[in-house]
């Protein structure tokens, strides 16, 4: 399957909480199928489902080669005292801002056999990983940013030609 577009800032599904998957049929399959090509594309780290407008609560990962997927991820551990980190976001293209994340997180969810899984890392993994749970869990990245930071970001955005 192709990639999917992507769904941008002022979207009801950016805002919604994923639901759990909760039965691995041939839609879920196709799902992954569709994050997968979706996060091959160059310049990014990770899809969310709602970012293509499927509220389930799956994400595809693209950090230093390594190219996967989870499903239901829940994040079990974070460390490491947070650090401002320019991010950006495929659902607020163009802009990026120094968001507090923390340097190491560690998720849980399950593979596509029903499988317990674990991602964990440090870097560009651990913001992956703590950047695409929060979309599943109805949030972006801008909602983290800290209050001066947030209203540059929100004025950006208002006058962004995507918009």
């Amino acid at each position: 399957m192709p990639e999917r577009p992507i769904r941008l800032f002022g979207d009801p599904v950016l805002k919604t909480v994923s639901t759990p998957v909760e039965q691995i049929d041939d839609r879920v399959r196709a799902l992954v199928d569709d994050l997968l090509d979706s996060v091959r594309m160059p310049g990014r780290a990770g899809v969310a489902a709602s970012q293509i407008g499927v509220n389930l609560r799956a994400f595809s990962y693209n950090v230093d080669g390594e190219v996967g997927y989870i499903l239901n991820p829940e994040i079990v551990e974070v460390s490491g005292d947070k650090e401002l980190i320019d991010e950006g976001c495929l659902s607020v293209p163009g802009l990026w801002h120094k968001t507090p994340r923390h340097p190491f997180a560690r998720v849980r969810g399950i593979d596509l056999d029903g499988n317990e899984m674990e991602l964990s890392g440090t870097g560009l993994m651990a913001q992956a990983l703590q950047h695409e749970t929060d979309h599943l869990d109805g949030l972006l990245y801008l909602d983290r940013l800290e209050k001066a930071e947030r209203r540059v970001a929100m004025r950006q955005v208002r006058e962004s030609d995507w918009f």
